[in-house]
């Protein structure tokens, strides 16, 4: 795999112009190829004003030097577009669903640091309803010598017809997780959001743009939904999360969040329908 040093973060919105008007060039396939790079941004650090934001759309508590758990992830989200975003990346960008995440952090991470961050393409692997893109982000403290302190496995979706080659998985049937907060979530939630990560994909945005794409109001980022509920189930300082993200919360909605003592969580929303789910432990190896 061949290292790319990046002079500065890739601006997002240009990004995302040219994979739309990549998109309808794109044939997804599970084996199909796709980049052999590595982009790694040197000298990273923090805009105060900018996680700020974020903590308060978040419900993170504000003030702290320590980064919150999911922070990074938009930190290295501008690398994983550019690499999504490319001649070479075989999935459309537009219509991509975000899927799931795993995170690792093996130590606190301060907002006052500086940092160097990669990303690059795992794999493509066949899903029953398409195409699945693996996208690792790592991040290690100062220049780099040292080892990873924080990484993400996040697994995109492109879907196509694949066949019927590839069974449903078993549907893990299971109690629902006890109720522990109701929260009503305005609808521009996805602006603020967006505002403070950078993401400003249309279906967050606003109700006209997200019917562009099908939905009836805009949806909240799933990222939102993952950082929301870890704000409020709390993370130790070296931990794993894992989260997958089963249906599009609609703005302005309610939804329930949910949580036991075993370290799982989950959103729900009306008539029970499960949005999100996930689970944090502390990292002990």
């Amino acid at each position: 795999m061949t290292s790319v040093v990046l002079p500065q973060a890739p601006a997002l919105t240009p990004l995302l112009a040219r994979g739309t008007l990549l998109s309808p060039f794109k044939r997804p396939r599970p084996d199909a190829g796709f980049p052999r790079t590595r982009l790694v941004l040197p000298g990273v650090r923090v805009d105060l004003a900018r996680l700020a934001a974020y903590e308060r759309v978040c419900g993170f508590a504000t003030g702290d030097d320590a980064l919150p758990l999911t922070y990074p992830h938009v930190l290295g989200f501008p690398l994983a577009m550019r690499l999504m975003s490319g001649r070479d990346f075989p999935l459309p960008l537009l219509g991509l669903v975000h899927t799931s995440i795993g995170i690792t952090r093996r130590t606190t991470m301060t907002a006052t640091g500086e940092y160097e961050l990669t990303a690059y393409v795992e794999q493509l692997a066949p899903h029953r309803r398409g195409t699945e893109a693996t996208v690792v982000t790592e991040v290690r403290a100062g220049d780099g010598d040292g080892g990873v302190v924080w990484e993400s496995r996040s697994t995109y979706l492109a879907r196509h017809r694949t066949g019927g080659r590839i069974a449903d998985k078993p549907v893990e049937r299971r109690e629902p997780l006890p109720a522990v907060a109701e929260w009503r979530l305005a609808g521009d939630v996805g602006r603020r959001y967006g505002a403070a990560s950078g993401d400003r994909n249309p279906i967050h945005l606003h109700p006209v743009t997200a019917r562009l794409f099908g939905f009836p109001r805009a949806i909240a980022h799933g990222m939102w939904t993952v950082a929301r509920c870890l704000a409020a189930h709390g993370t130790p300082q070296a931990a794993r999360v894992r989260a997958e993200f089963r249906a599009p919360v609609l703005l302005p909605g309610t939804v329930t969040y949910a949580a036991d003592d075993g370290g799982r969580f989950e959103l729900r929303g009306a008539k029970e329908r499960v949005h999100v789910t996930g689970e944090v432990y502390p990292l002990t190896s």
